[in-house]
């Protein structure tokens, strides 16, 4: 029995060195193949819990996608409930120039994953670019629900505006108890408008004292929000030479630059500006591709930073003084007022467009020389 045992391993050996195509099929698997085995043989859990890593870490939605195309298991892991609802506010920032059916059924599959950041970008988007009125902010408001205070702002926006409506659709004061609420999340600009609607006495009992606190404590927020986001990658000696503090300049006429902070920079601080978000990014890109607003007569904020189109005629206020200028909202007028307008703005004898309403927009023209005493003295 020894030796009939022996005898078929010498065989067995002879057939596999000898390469003859019966025996070459039973082959030793190369390198490549023993990969490809070892990664069939990670369990699906395993590789659902790198992807989900993968879909909050991205830089980019290029990032995530490369890595789902690389093979057909993570193609089908990739679209799992587990990794969309861990994608972060930079994996979905989906360009306008690259929007298609495929871009839009990634976002709506996230969306059915749980995902509140791509609750609020598909609801902008297909409240203002698709014109999808009643979708988009059923969108914002499911976002809204999860404490999202981007969501929470845009639609303070809407009721102030009447957004989507008419002028009788506006409810200053459902604005005000969703931008309180998302101040009290951190939302800086929702704590700017808050400020300017307490003191100006929009939607709410008119507190002058209190809405200069606010507008103080928004500019503290700025700063902070600034420097933590810089922190990371910036040296200790970088951090001096861009942020600086001059007291001679806290009274001087314009920004210098835009890539300076609108407001901190009038006393004295020269920090970048903030990123905008991911939807505003988008709404410019999209209505800069397609010409302009999406119809006669409307107007896009003048906020560089904002993206918002008007959704029907004279919805914007406009600059009292130059009445070129139009804005979504109060907290966009101060920071464009900083950022660019403050040097630009002149008096005209006669304003544009002047159809029978004096160029006044259905809300009202805020005060802008009322909106630079304001920050100033914040």
């Amino acid at each position: 029995m020894r030796t009939n045992m022996k005898k078929r391993a010498s065989q067995t050996n002879l057939q596999y060195f000898s390469g003859s195509p019966k025996r070459r099929r039973f082959s030793p698997p190369r390198s490549s193949a023993v990969v490809s085995d070892f990664f069939q043989s990670l369990p699906d859990d395993l590789l659902i819990s790198i992807l989900s890593k993968l879909s909050a870490t991205a830089s980019s939605p290029s990032d995530f996608i490369s890595a789902l195309i690389t093979c057909k298991r993570f193609n089908n892991l990739g679209r799992h409930s587990l990794v969309l609802a861990k994608a972060s506010q930079k994996t979905l920032a989906i360009g306008a120039k690259n929007w298609s059916e495929s871009a839009h059924r990634f976002l709506k599959h996230c969306v059915d994953a749980g995902n509140v950041e791509a609750c609020y970008i598909l609801g902008m988007i297909r409240f203002y670019c698709l014109q999808n009125r009643g979708s988009g902010a059923s969108l914002m408001a499911k976002a809204a629900i999860s404490s999202h205070a981007p969501a929470l702002y845009s639609l303070a926006v809407i009721q102030f505006n009447g957004s989507g409506g008419s002028k009788n659709d506006k409810d200053l004061r459902a604005g005000v108890a969703l931008c309180a609420r998302a101040a009290f999340l951190g939302h800086i600009d929702a704590l700017r408008e808050l400020g300017h609607c307490l003191q100006d006495g929009y939607g709410v009992c008119q507190n002058i004292m209190e809405g200069r606190r606010f507008l103080v404590q928004a500019n503290a927020r700025e700063l902070a929000a600034v420097l933590s986001s810089t922190a990371a990658t910036v040296t200790g000696g970088a951090a001096r030479s861009w942020v600086t503090c001059d007291p001679h300049t806290h009274h001087r006429t314009a920004v210098g630059s835009s890539t300076e902070c609108p407001l901190l920079s009038d006393f004295g601080c020269n920090v970048p500006a903030a990123e905008a978000h991911p939807a505003s990014r988008f709404m410019a890109e999209w209505f800069a591709i397609r010409g302009g607003p999406p119809g006669p007569g409307l107007r896009l904020c003048s906020h560089v930073g904002c993206g918002r189109p008007e959704t029907r005629r004279h919805e914007f206020r406009r600059c009292s003084v130059c009445g070129i200028v139009n804005y979504c909202s109060r907290a966009c007028q101060a920071l464009d007022w900083k950022l660019q307008h403050k040097a630009e703005c002149s008096p005209l004898e006669l304003w544009p467009e002047n159809e029978g309403e004096g160029g006044v927009g259905e809300g009202g023209v805020e005060n802008e020389n009322e909106a630079e005493d304001v920050i100033e003295e914040s």
